[in-house]
């Protein structure tokens, strides 16, 4: 006889299910009770309350926003800061060259866009949605998807006291299973629904591979005398080599705050690069030294970006649900922006599902959600940059500039891109080169005042997990770290993780691998670029990880 150790799950039922509370999330649950007030809808979120693991830029372009709520304004959205000053630098080690605004694609420029706090925005369309009626529940991680056959039938949501071994302990909770006419899987970068759904239907077959950014942010207080609201500044070059892309943002937000981040593409191919290291050794540089002397940091986060564009988009639709925003990777890479496509998926997927039930239909595939997202307002924006990225990774900086800017001019001017369309190829994990091909890189130390430690930083994320917990970043095969990783690509889990998780520790034994989960802030840059792909993320308990207050 078979003994159930665990209490069986109640379930709920609701018209639509939204896992994810950041702004493709939201903004399709507002538009499904736009149309229709007595849907039933839930959005489930991860983070302790709604906005808490929210990282973004972010300069916003309202387009999402005018669509969903046109009197955003007087309803006292938190899009206050205008842009007012755009530019674009090329830095060297010493110095800076200002590229002009004339030369850029029109679709470059920020002026009519926002400076914001993403999670502050999130905050408010919550706020929103629930004056019409939606249920949130924050604190509360869909950890399974609920299949029936290959249907996706809903979620489960809300386990929590699970001791270490994965056994339940004294206060478990089994959690509950939402079940939904349409499932929406809003999580963003690399969610572990998504890539699960996504791996299973085999949604990305046919497409090209997704690739990836690591983005790191700080936020900075600086002194009043040099604060500039609306001024808007992005980097390319130094401390990054010509083969390594990536950049930075500073955007000057309100109350002399201002937003300094750094990203890097993880198709790099160099081990020993220390992602966080080139991000504190930027703010050394002179332009960006001047600007944060005597001021503080407040606040610590990073994030991956989806970085593959038009290509990557896996097919959008399944049986029984749809990805929105980032769990499809809907990101302008060189507007660095996906903020106003997440919203705009969102309504696509909202009046989708509307119309589908209106009909008597559910659980099948909402393909006019699909048609929605390639052919309108998101097709085409990221249609026109769909270049940019894999130039960028076959040639580098200065011939990518040059080609990629000819490419977003051309399609810009006729609406067709001169370079058609080019393939991203390697995965970019696959593009992590042998530790034998290159020398490690010495970097500074941080000096505590402009550069900091990561484990000083990581204290600014306001990250905590429960310890008692089964750690959620699992490794297939626990021998690989040091069998496979170690010596062939010097363990780069060492250095990509943004927030110290990894470390390879020596001792009498020898060295081991040691994964402090504690630490982690939900980037998932170990999911994407360990080259063995081996470490699988998962989510940790509802309500543990980072805790952004303004990010």
């Amino acid at each position: 006889m078979t003994v159930t150790t665990q209490p069986e799950r109640e379930s709920m039922e609701y018209d639509v299910v939204i896992v994810g509370a950041g702004p493709s999330g939201l903004s399709a649950a507002i538009r499904l009770k736009q149309i229709d007030p007595d849907l039933s809808v839930v959005v489930l979120e991860k983070g302790s309350e709604v906005g808490a693991h929210i990282l973004s830029g972010a300069v916003l372009d309202p387009i999402g926003l005018n669509r969903l709520i046109p009197d955003w304004k007087e309803r006292g959205a938190p899009v206050k800061t205008e842009v007012v000053d755009d530019n674009f630098y090329v830095l060297g080690e010493a110095g800076q060259v200002r590229v002009p605004n004339w030369p850029m694609p029109r679709l470059m420029n920020n002026h009519g866009n926002y400076i914001v706090s993403m999670g502050s925005v999130c905050r408010w369309l919550a706020e929103q949605a629930e004056e019409l009626g939606v249920e949130i529940f924050p604190g509360m991680a869909a950890s399974q998807v609920v299949w029936d056959g290959e249907r996706v039938k809903g979620v489960v949501a809300g386990e929590m006291g699970l001791q270490s071994d994965g056994t339940p302990g004294p206060h478990y909770e089994p959690g509950m299973e939402l079940h939904g006419k349409y499932v929406f899987i809003g999580e963003g970068v690399r969610g572990s629904l998504a890539k699960e759904i996504i791996n299973r239907l085999n949604l990305s077959e046919g497409h090209e591979p997704q690739k990836y950014g690591l983005g790191m942010k700080e936020i900075w207080e600086v002194d009043p005398s040099k604060f500039q609201k609306g001024r808007v500044v992005h980097t390319m070059g130094w401390p990054l080599g010509k083969n390594t892309g990536g950049g930075s943002f500073i955007y000057h937000y309100e109350d002399n705050l201002v937003m300094v981040g750094f990203v890097v593409h993880l198709n790099y191919e160099n081990p020993y690069l220390y992602p966080y290291m080139e991000f504190q050794r930027f703010k050394h540089h002179p332009m960006v030294a001047e600007l944060l002397e005597g001021g503080k940091r407040i606040s610590y986060g990073a994030r991956a970006i989806s970085e593959g564009g038009y290509q990557s988009l896996p097919e959008l639709s399944f049986a029984g649900g749809v990805l929105l925003g980032c769990s499809a990777g809907m990101v302008n890479v060189p507007r660095i922006k996906g903020n106003h496509n997440a919203m705009i998926s969102g309504i696509e997927a909202a009046e989708a599902a509307a119309a589908a039930i209106a009909a008597g239909r559910e659980g099948d595939r909402l393909t006019d959600y699909d048609t929605a997202v390639r052919t309108g307002a998101i097709g085409q924006d990221l249609r026109k940059v769909r270049n940019v990225k894999p130039a960028w990774s076959r040639y580098g900086l200065w011939p990518s500039l040059v080609l990629g800017g000819m490419d977003m001019w051309g399609a810009g001017l006729t609406g067709r891109n001169i370079l058609r369309t080019w393939k991203h190829g390697k995965t970019d994990a696959e593009a992590t080169g042998k530790a034998a091909k290159f020398k490690p890189i010495d970097y500074p130390k941080p000096d505590g005042r402009l550069s900091f430690d990561r484990l000083t930083n990581v204290a600014f994320s306001f990250t905590n997990h429960e310890e008692s917990q089964p750690c959620h970043l699992k490794l297939k095969d626990p021998s690989i770290p040091i069998a496979v990783n170690l010596p062939e690509y010097a363990e780069p889990a060492q250095r990509y993780c943004p927030a110290g998780v990894y470390e390879v520790v020596e001792d009498a034994n020898g060295p081991r691998f040691v994964i402090n989960f504690q630490n982690c802030v939900h980037c998932k840059t170990c999911d994407i670029k360990d080259p063995s792909q081996n470490i699988v993320w998962t989510t940790p308990q509802g309500g543990d990880g980072p805790n952004y207050p303004n990010m």
